[in-house]
C-alpha cells in the first residue's frame, strides 16, 4: 500500500503538517492531505467560524492551530466551538436576534429614566440606580426613546 504524502503548494498555508488553508478568487480552500474538504467566502465569518469548529471538533487540529494560523483570538475560538458543539450548524448561522432591540428599557422603567434626564442626572448616575448599563441608556437617547435634557443647570 502506498502512503499519500501532503504535498501542498507555497499558496497554501500549514494550520497543521496536513491540514492547510489557502485564498483564491476571494474564497478560502480548507485541504487535508491535499484534498478539498471545506470553501467559504473570505469575508463570511459565520462560515470561518462553522469551519473551523468542525476541524477542531473532528481532531483534525487543536485551537492554538487556528489561533496560531489565522491570528484570531483564543476566546473567539473557544465561543465558536461550544456553539458549535451546542447547536452545531443551526446556531452557527442563525440570525442575532438581540441587536438593535434594548430589552431593558420599556414601560415604567422608561419613563422613570425619562423623569431621571429631565432632572438633570447624568447617564451614569441613572444607570446605577436603575441597574442597567450606561451603554442602553446612550442606545435609547440615540433611536429616540428618550429625550436628553440639553439645557444647563447653573
Amino acid at each position: 500500500m502506498q502512503l499519500l504524502l501532503p504535498i501542498f503548494t507555497s499558496e497554501v498555508t500549514l494550520i497543521t503538517p496536513t491540514l492547510g488553508v489557502a485564498e483564491h478568487n476571494e474564497f478560502v480552500y480548507y485541504v487535508h492531505n491535499g484534498v478539498p474538504i471545506s470553501t467559504h467566502h473570505k469575508d463570511d465569518l459565520k462560515s470561518f467560524r462553522y469551519t473551523t469548529s468542525m476541524l477542531i471538533d473532528l481532531g483534525r487540529c487543536s485551537q492554538s492551530d487556528i489561533v496560531r494560523a489565522f491570528h484570531v483570538s483564543s476566546d473567539s475560538v473557544s465561543r465558536a466551538l461550544k456553539l458549535y458543539r451546542q447547536r452545531a450548524e443551526t446556531g452557527m448561522f442563525e440570525t442575532d436576534k438581540r441587536h438593535g432591540v434594548s430589552h431593558k428599557l420599556f414601560g415604567k422603567k422608561l419613563e422613570r429614566i425619562q423623569m431621571m434626564l429631565d432632572k438633570g442626572l447624568s447617564n451614569y448616575a441613572i444607570a446605577k440606580k436603575e441597574n442597567i448599563s450606561e451603554g442602553s441608556i446612550r442606545y435609547a437617547i440615540k433611536i429616540g426613546k428618550l429625550k436628553k435634557n440639553t439645557a444647563t443647570n447653573i
